[in-house]
């Protein structure tokens, strides 16, 4: 009996492992899984000695392959992937997409975003959160959820929503992305979609190009209200009663990446 290729790895018999250890070591250090059979059973598995750093490339190499290859995952392989990376990254649509880090005016906007939301939400029982912040956003009539790391979000369903590893399982209301070149359509129709099929209440677009905020509301997994703000002008919440940016103090005197 030859050894069978598997999704596993090359699977060989006890057998074929003694007459053949050389080609199956071989075999190993070129990064493939061996597994060994004894009377039809598995019973081992050789696999590639691997430093931590060398694994961090492998998953590394993986992730991008999924990102640029448009390889589709399930959610259970992407988690698989996730939890073994150090690397900042989103699963949309079955679709794996590693995440650049923000420039310095990203941050700024961000910060000062935060701060305006949060004292809005003081002793509320909504919290304000940003990025890195895992969220599994899980949207009507799909069976798998996709998994996003939003700029900022406001949650109110906190309250046995949190795991016993401290993840965030519930929908936000509210959800604020900034854009950047690398992310412009992904957040203006990808994610929008995403959040519109989740359950999110109200999405905010931050634009710095255009020193612009777009609002939507979300009613019944379908956009109910859209409006722009642009300078001059302060950005109000449609869900929240009184939240509201002003668009110039935002985007005023920001540091240039």
């Amino acid at each position: 009996m030859g050894s069978i290729n598997y999704k596993e790895g090359v699977v060989i018999t006890a057998t074929e492992l003694k007459q053949n250890l050389g080609k199956y070591l071989d075999l190993v250090e070129q990064q493939n899984d061996v597994v060994i059979t004894k009377n039809g059973n598995k019973i081992a598995r050789l696999t590639p000695y691997v430093t931590d750093i060398e694994q961090y490339f492998i998953i590394r190499e993986k992730a991008l392959d999924y990102q640029y290859g448009g390889k589709k995952v399930s959610y259970e392989e992407f988690m698989e992937i996730y939890e073994k990376s150090t690397l900042r990254m989103e699963f949309i649509n079955g679709e794996i997409y590693l995440l650049a880090s923000p420039n310095i005016g990203h941050q700024e906007i961000l910060a000062r975003l935060y701060l305006t939301f949060n004292d809005y939400f003081k002793g509320n029982k909504c919290r304000v959160f940003f990025a890195p912040f895992d969220v599994h956003f899980k949207k009507n009539n799909f069976k798998e959820p996709d998994v996003m790391q939003p700029d900022l979000l406001v949650a109110c369903d906190l309250e046995g929503n949190i795991t016993e590893k401290g993840r965030y399982m519930g929908t936000p209301a509210l959800i604020v992305e900034i854009l950047s070149d690398s992310t412009r359509s992904k957040d203006m129709i990808t994610k929008l979609d995403t959040y519109r099929l989740s359950g999110v209440r109200e999405y905010w677009i931050i634009n710095p190009k255009q020193e612009s905020i777009m609002v939507y509301a979300f009613t019944d997994y379908e956009i109910d209200r859209v409006k722009a703000f642009e300078k001059g002008s302060a950005a109000k919440s449609h869900v929240f009663d009184g939240l509201s940016a002003n668009v110039d103090a935002l985007f005023n005197q920001l540091l240039s990446p």
